[in-house]
C-alpha cells in the first residue's frame, strides 16, 4: 500500500519515473535485505509503458537481466507477477522452476504443483514434478503425480514411459511390465515396444527363464508393427547374437536394412557382426554397400577407416581417410580422426588444418587436447579439454578424457570439479560413453560411476585413482 500510495503521489505532482528505474530500485531493495519492498516495487512497476502484447517477452527479458546481475529475489518477483497475469503459459513456469532449482530453493515442488494445475496438458511439467518427488525420496508421491498426469493426458507416450521408468528404477519389474502391457494396448508406439523389449532383455540377463520367449515375441510383433523403426531391428540382431544364433542375427539385420536402408547404426552393427564371424573382407563389402546407399556419410567412412586400423592396414586406412575427407571435407569426426591417426611428426600440421575447417567441433577439440597431452603441454591440453565440454556438455567422451587428464595431472579440487560438472551435465552421447552406459548391467549406474567406467576403458595408460563401480 505504501508503494501504491507513493506512486500515486508522484504522478499527482507530475513526477515521471520509468519502469527501468523502478526495477533498479527493486534490485537495490533486494541488496538492502528488503525483499517485500522489492516484490512490491516489481508488482506495481512491471507493466508501466509496456503494451499488453509485449508484456510476456519484456518481462522474461527483465527477469533474465536481473538474474544475470545476481538479483535473484527481483527475478523471482518478476516471474511471480508474470504468472499472475499469464498463469497458463508453460514457458514462464519452466523459467521460474529453473531459477528456483539453480538456487536450490525450497519452492521447486510448490511451483511445479501450481504449474500442473494451471497447465494440465503440459507433459513436461508433470514429468518434472514426478521426477522432483522421486529424487526427493517420495516414490508414492511420484506415483500419485503420474496418476494425475494420466487423467489429464491419457494417451501421452512420455507419461506412460515415465511411469514405467519409476517402477523399473525401483525394481518393481512386475508393475513396470503391467504398465508396458497397458501402454501397448492403450497408447501403442514404437518407443513403448522398444522399452518393453529392453525390460525383458534385462530380466533375461538377470536369469528370468521366461523372459527370452517374451522378448522374442515382442521383437517379432514390434518389427511387424513398426518396420521402419531401426532400433527394433538392431535389438533383434543383438538378441540372436546373444543366443549364439549368428545366422539369425545376420538375417534380422539384413531384413532391417531392407526396411531402413538409411539407418547408419544398422549398417555399422551388421559390419561388426560380419567382421567377427567372416572377417574384414566381408565387413569391408558391407560398408561399401552402405556408402553406396548413403553417400557423403562421415559415420560410415569413419567405420571403414577404423576397420582398417583394427586389422593394421595402415595404407588402406590412409587411402580411405583421403577419400573420406574429399567426400566430407568439413565432417568433424573425420577431421578429428585424421589428427589421431596422423604420424607423430605430422599431427601438428594436420591439427591446424582441421581447426581451420572446424574449430568449434567438440571431436576436433578433443583430438587437439590429446595431441597437447601427448606433447606434455598440460596447460594447453586442459584448455582444449575445457573447450570440448563447453562446446557440447552432452559429449560423454569429452568428460571422460577430461577426468582422466585431471586424474593424472590435476589436484583433488580439479578432479572433484570435473566429476561434479559431468554429473550435472548428464551426458548421453559419444562412442566410448555409449559403449559403456548402454550395457544392460550398467543401466542403473549413476553418471559418476559410468564416467569412471569409461575412464577405466580409455587407451590412456597408468591412470590412477579410477574406481570402477
Amino acid at each position: 500500500k505504501i508503494i501504491v500510495h507513493a506512486m500515486k503521489r508522484l504522478r499527482k505532482y507530475d513526477v515521471r519515473i520509468d519502469r527501468d528505474t523502478w526495477l533498479k530500485e527493486a534490485e537495490a531493495c533486494e541488496m538492502a535485505d528488503a525483499p517485500l519492498t522489492c516484490a512490491a516495487l516489481v508488482k506495481h512497476s512491471l507493466a508501466l509503458g509496456v503494451d499488453p502484447e509485449d508484456q510476456k517477452r519484456t518481462w522474461m527479458d527483465d527477469a533474465d537481466m536481473s538474474a544475470s546481475r545476481g538479483a535473484i529475489v527481483t527475478a523471482k518477483a518478476i516471474y511471480h507477477h508474470a504468472l499472475q497475469v499469464f498463469p497458463t503459459k508453460k514457458s514462464i513456469w519452466l523459467r521460474a522452476v529453473a531459477l528456483e532449482k539453480t538456487q536450490n530453493g525450497p519452492r521447486v515442488m510448490e511451483l511445479l504443483e501450481n504449474a500442473v494445475q494451471n497447465c494440465p496438458q503440459a507433459e513436461i511439467l508433470w514429468l518434472m514434478a514426478a521426477k522432483e518427488a522421486w529424487v526427493g525420496g517420495s516414490v508414492e508421491q511420484a506415483r500419485s503425480i503420474l496418476r494425475q498426469a494420466f487423467n489429464a493426458n491419457p494417451n501421452s507416450e512420455e507419461i506412460w514411459l515415465a511411469a514405467v521408468k519409476l517402477e523399473w528404477e525401483n525394481d518393481e519389474m512386475e508393475r513396470a511390465r503391467a504398465l508396458l502391457a497397458k501402454a501397448r494396448s492403450q497408447a501403442p508406439t514404437a518407443r513403448v515396444w522398444m522399452k518393453s523389449v529392453l525390460l525383458e532383455r534385462e530380466a533375461r540377463t538377470h536369469g528370468d527363464g521366461d523372459a527370452k520367449a517374451r522378448e522374442e515375441a515382442l521383437l517379432t510383433e514390434g518389427r511387424t508393427r513398426y518396420p521402419t523403426f531401426e532400433k527394433l531391428h538392431m535389438m533383434a540382431g543383438q538378441f540372436y547374437e546373444d543366443l549364439g544364433d549368428l545366422d539369425g542375427a545376420r538375417k534380422h539385420l539384413r531384413d532391417g536394412l531392407a526396411s531402413c536402408p538409411k539407418s547408419i547404426a544398422l549398417w555399422k552393427q551388421l559390419t561388426r557382426l560380419e567382421e567377427k564371424t567372416k572377417g574384414e573382407m566381408k565387413a569391408r563389402s558391407v560398408l561399401e554397400s552402405g556408402r553406396l546407399k548413403n553417400p557423403k556419410n562421415p559415420e560410415l567412412w569413419l567405420e571403414a577407416i577404423r576397420l582398417e586400423a583394427r586389422h593394421h592396414n595402415d595404407k588402406g586406412q590412409e587411402n580411405l581417410m583421403a577419400k573420406a575427407l574429399q567426400e566430407c571435407p568439413d565432417a568433424g569426426i573425420l577431421l578429428a580422426e585424421s589428427i589421431d591417426i596422423a604420424p607423430r611428426t605430422q599431427q601438428r600440421r594436420v591439427s591446424l588444418t582441421a581447426l581451420k575447417k572446424k574449430d568449434n567441433d567438440p571431436a576436433v577439440c578433443l583430438s587437439v587436447s590429446k595431441l597437447f597431452w601427448n606433447e606434455r603441454k598440460y596447460s594447453k591440453a586442459r584448455k582444449w579439454l575445457e573447450r570440448t565440454v563447453q562446446l557440447n556438455p552432452d559429449f560423454g567422451d569429452g568428460w571422460a578424457y577430461y577426468y582422466a587428464f585431471e586424474l593424472k595431472h590435476g589436484n583433488e579440487l580439479q578432479r572433484e570439479d570435473i566429476l561434479n560438472r559431468c554429473i550435472k551435465a548428464e551426458p548421453r552421447h559419444g562412442d566410448l560413453w555409449c559403449s559403456i552406459s548402454k550395457q544392460t548391467l550398467n543401466r542403473k549406474k549413476k553418471v559418476g560411476d559410468v564416467l569412471k567406467l569409461v575412464v577405466a576403458s580409455l587407451p590412456v595408460i597408468n591412470i590412477p585413482q579410477v574406481v570402477a563401480t
